[in-house]
């Protein structure tokens, strides 16, 4: 009689047994130990959030989750878990055919899904028959989550935050940015937020991340930071867009030295009429900022911006706007939040150049 059944596979050819290598369990999901990052959730988790670097090769998608859902309810759990395995198998199958068509034999994939369970462990098997080293993010992405929120309470008390301010137009993200590209270590609130922080702040194109998903990408980048050093930031509100700064940077952004920017009137109106170059081409965009500022500044003072717009004297109206209602709500803001400048960075024009200077000198305080 035979003996039993192994599960170990069989090569074809020689009819040896083969062992797959070991699946492994990590908590860990630097990107830089792992050939790709694969989340197996479904697009609609996937979206909400994800481990920064992974790509979404979901088992089910949103409608087949539904559906196994229902027939589990409605039906019985065997036929769920048949149907279920019918769709994972049919899935998994078109990534290989598709996304990893290409891997080579050295692949290293790190896969996750919800809690590392059932949808993970389908893809890992699978993938590992083929001869691929898989590692699983132990509790999958609901244990990211958690460090990523112990991550945003533990981190930012340990950082020693610059905060750069200055009046609207003074080019705070473009100066932090340029300095990032010099060596020096910055947080990006409104790159993260894809959102510049006013009534005009969305970015053409780009919709905000979810919350969650802004918070993965700050949590991803002030875990590379060295304490040691400074770590620049821009002054903003606890709020950018729809997104709420963390409650634990917020409080040590407050409790921060600052840095002044103090730039001529002139020249941030030459630079704001660059930097939202999109606005003046689509000018309905401005629509938000008038509706809302009406009850602060009145209904005269609106139709005089609206008589600039109109004759296309785009540089009187964002005169005006700065005259009537950023400078003075910056004043009143500055005056409030009483930053401690440890100095004040004064700049005659803002080309690129100039902006490639100012971030060098900022870099200076040390």
């Amino acid at each position: 009689m035979p003996g039993p059944a192994s599960t170990a596979p069989i090569t074809a050819r020689t009819g040896v047994s083969r062992m797959s290598p070991p699946i492994t369990r990590t908590s860990s999901w630097n990107s830089r130990d792992y050939s790709r990052i694969i989340d197996v959730r479904a697009p609609s988790e996937f979206a909400d959030d994800h481990v920064p670097g992974a790509i979404n090769l979901p088992v089910l998608d949103d409608a087949e989750r539904a559906e196994i859902g229902t027939l589990y309810k409605q039906v019985g759990a065997f036929e769920a878990k048949r149907r279920g395995a019918a769709l994972v198998a049919r899935n998994i199958s078109r990534h290989l055919d598709t996304e990893l068509s290409d891997a080579p034999r050295d692949f290293r994939p790190l896969v996750y899904c919800w809690r590392g369970g059932q949808r993970s462990g389908a893809m890992a098997r699978i993938l590992s028959e083929i001869g691929w080293k898989v590692t699983v993010i132990e509790g999958g992405y609901k244990a990211y989550r958690k460090s990523v929120l112990n991550q945003l309470d533990s981190i930012p008390p340990q950082l020693r935050l610059i905060i750069l301010r200055g009046a609207t137009g003074t080019a705070k993200t473009h100066i932090l940015r340029a300095a990032a590209k010099a060596g020096g270590q910055i947080i990006d609130l409104e790159g993260l937020a894809h959102h510049r922080g006013s009534l005009l702040g969305p970015e053409p194109d780009h919709e905000q991340p979810s919350q969650r998903q802004f918070e993965s990408g700050l949590a991803n980048a002030i875990a590379a930071f060295d304490a040691s050093r400074p770590v620049f930031i821009e002054a903003e509100s606890n709020k950018i867009g729809a997104l709420h700064i963390p409650r634990s940077l917020w409080k040590s952004m407050r409790e921060a030295d600052s840095i002044g920017l103090s730039v001529p009137r002139d020249q941030r109106v030459a630079f704001l009429l660059q930097d939202y170059a999109h606005v003046i081409a689509e000018p309905a965009r401005l629509d938000p900022l008038l509706d809302w500022v009406v009850s602060r500044i009145g209904h005269a003072t609106v139709e005089e911006w609206r008589s600039h717009i109109e004759a296309d004297d785009w540089a009187g109206f964002v005169t005006r706007v700065l005259t009537d209602h950023y400078d003075p709500a910056y004043k009143r803001s500055a005056a409030q939040r009483a930053h401690s400048d440890i100095a004040v960075i004064e700049a005659e024009t803002l080309d690129p150049d100039a902006i490639t200077l100012l971030a060098e000198r900022l870099l200076e305080h040390r």
